[in-house]
């Protein structure tokens, strides 16, 4: 982006997301006044909206309460799925919804140049909806929750405590293996009856799915019987990977720290220029700014195919290659059709591929698909690529202009033998259980997938980047990002010292009790203004007087006197019903998120 400049004001941490990361990809950076826009080599200037207005109402009333982060999180059910785990909405305590809309707004304004530079600029602002991306955070917990399935049994709701785990010596730690054999290993060498470490597996093994593990208060107590160092012996031996929770200060320390003093991918050109440029089809009129280009898309679980969606809603054709039978996630219930609703959330629409990646036969198959494709992207194991033949340097033999994208859990901090890069895990070695909790909490991170869903995010991110970069040297482009480095975007004002790393507990911080339900407010909301706008109904405390009346009540109340109170959505697949989400939502046996963006042609 050498020679752009972004101009305007910064008031939100969405708008701090996307200025930085065009200065990291070389943009000069102009404070300015007025709105965030981008001028462009030539002095065409594109505006950015970043729309902070509560969807399904009018202009005038979004006027006087648009959403702010905590409002955006409590509406659009992050709230609902954040604090399942411990039974009952609670607030992810960093900005997530404004780290999204950032991301994808960078992702707007570069799919908007890289059209300019095919031939069909945009007119206007590029504009992305902030409840927008806060569904797309939760798409397939929404599809889920929306899809009715009758053979569908969700797990019992037994008692239990989620991960992680407090060793005898007091250290917090996380599990992780993706195979019930190791599981089973593990808690035999420690004790547990072999039915309740069963009952636990599927339980544990879903969680990334359902946001829950309520895992058998035995389990607990089996590693509170032995130090660290015992477990972790024990655990290698398994075949079980064991990630310390690490604290902020930990996180302080570390030396290499993407997405907090470096940019959250690594992009570099390929060694040598394609004969011809990249694909100069213009920008049909009924389609996205990427319309005419051809991802391949090798991804699995969360991660990967998310990027691989983002870029078809951009206009891409996405061709998905899946093992030969289709990926075994499809058959995750909940079921739409023949299909798990999850799955679908983060795979509609793909042209799907099988390839056997073990056989000669299936290699090739890729490797023909990637050499008609402007981009490819994967998220496999650390060394896999290699080992198949599919790395950047074997594909762009065939195709010197493609966009080779590796999103990865690690990173550059892999080393030699790391464990497995899983949302969860990445969340403990980065202290994000420090930071996501206020004061008088345990640390302790998320069941909801945080970190895949902003990996994925920031993958695209450097995709488009890349390909703007290979339509101007006609080289190819390798892009290496990984949930870590998302996790540093997440949290760079803590950890750059711009804010406290854990906020103190406030009550109005959370949500708020009522009768049938919660309702939240804004950040910054003060005891003195909710007395104001409560006073009418009694002279009792004001948190009382909420509590005393019906949720719809005490939000319209609230709102009459100036409080922009939002309700609680207990369960985000309510939202597929809810006509303030119409506009942003697609019903097709489930309810699926719309692309964010919106582009003036």
């Amino acid at each position: 982006m050498a020679g752009h400049v972004v101009a305007g004001t910064t008031a939100t941490t969405a708008d701090q997301v996307l200025a930085c990361h065009l200065v990291d990809l070389g943009a000069t950076r102009d404070p300015g006044d007025g709105p965030l826009r981008l001028t462009v080599p030539g002095g065409m200037e594109l505006p950015v909206q970043i729309d902070w207005s509560h969807p399904g109402v009018t202009a005038g009333d979004a006027a006087t309460w648009p959403l702010d982060e905590v409002t955006a999180q409590a509406r659009c059910a992050l709230m609902a799925v954040h604090g399942r785990a411990r039974g009952g909405p609670a607030r992810i305590a960093l900005d997530y919804v404004g780290t999204a809309a950032g991301l994808l707004a960078c992702q707007g304004v570069l799919a908007a140049r890289l059209a300019g530079l095919r031939g069909g600029a945009p007119a206007g602002p590029v504009t992305v909806s902030v409840a927008g991306a806060a569904l797309l955070t939760v798409s397939q917990y929404l599809a889920a929750g929306s899809a009715v399935d009758p053979e569908y049994v969700e797990l019992p709701a037994t008692a239990g405590t989620p991960p992680p785990f407090a060793c005898a010596d007091g250290a917090l730690v996380e599990l992780e293996t993706l195979d019930p054999a190791p599981w089973h290993r593990l808690w035999t060498e420690l004790g547990v009856a072999p039915s309740v470490a069963g009952h636990a597996w599927r339980g544990f093994v879903l969680r990334y799915a359902t946001a829950t593990a309520p895992l058998p208060v035995q389990l607990h107590a089996a590693i509170g019987q032995v130090p660290f160092g015992r477990l972790r012996d024990l655990a290698q031996a398994a075949g079980v990977a064991v990630q310390l929770v690490r604290g902020h200060a930990e996180r302080c320390h570390d030396r290499y720290q993407p997405g907090v003093d470096s940019p959250p991918w690594r992009i570099g050109a390929g060694p040598v220029a394609a004969a011809s440029p990249a694909s100069g089809t213009r920008w049909p009129a009924a389609e996205g700014p990427l319309a005419g280009l051809r991802v391949v898309e090798a991804g699995r679980r969360i991660q990967g195919p998310l990027a691989g969606q983002l870029l078809r809603l951009l206009g891409a054709e996405v061709v998905r290659i899946e093992p030969v039978g289709g990926d075994p996630l499809r058959g995750m219930p909940p079921m739409v059709g023949d299909c798990s609703a999850r799955f679908l959330a983060l795979n509609r629409g793909k042209r799907i591929v099988e390839a056997d990646l073990r056989s000669p036969a299936g290699r090739a198959t890729v490797r023909d698909l990637a050499a008609d494709a402007d981009a490819f992207v994967h998220n496999w194991a650390p060394g896999k690529a290699a080992q198949l033949g599919l790395d950047a340097t074997d594909l762009w033999a065939a195709n010197p202009r493609l966009v080779y994208a590796y999103a990865s859990g690690w990173g550059d901090a892999a080393g030699s033998d790391p464990p497995p890069g899983t949302d969860f895990m990445v969340q403990a070695y980065a202290g994000l259980g420090t930071h996501l909790r206020p004061y008088g909490e345990a640390p302790a991170g998320s069941l909801m997938t945080l970190l895949d869903v902003l990996g994925g995010l920031v993958a695209v991110e450097g995709v488009l980047a890349g390909l703007v970069a290979g339509h101007r040297d006609r080289r190819g482009q390798r892009v290496d990002s990984s949930l870590l480095s998302a996790a540093g975007v997440l949290q760079g004002p803590v950890l750059r010292g711009e804010r406290p790393a854990r906020r103190e507990r406030d009550p109005l911080d959370g949500p708020l009790p009522a009768i049938g339900g919660q309702l939240a407010v804004p950040a910054g909301t003060t005891p003195q203004s909710l007395t104001r706008a409560t006073s009418a109904v009694g002279p009792a405390d004001a948190l009382d007087r909420l509590a005393g009346l019906p949720v719809d009540d005490a939000v319209a109340l609230l709102r009459a006197g100036g409080v922009a109170a939002v309700p609680v959505c207990p369960d985000p697949g309510l939202l597929a019903t809810d006509p303030a989400f119409a506009e942003l939502l697609d019903i097709d046996g489930c309810a699926y998120v719309r692309a964010p963006w919106r582009f003036v042609r």
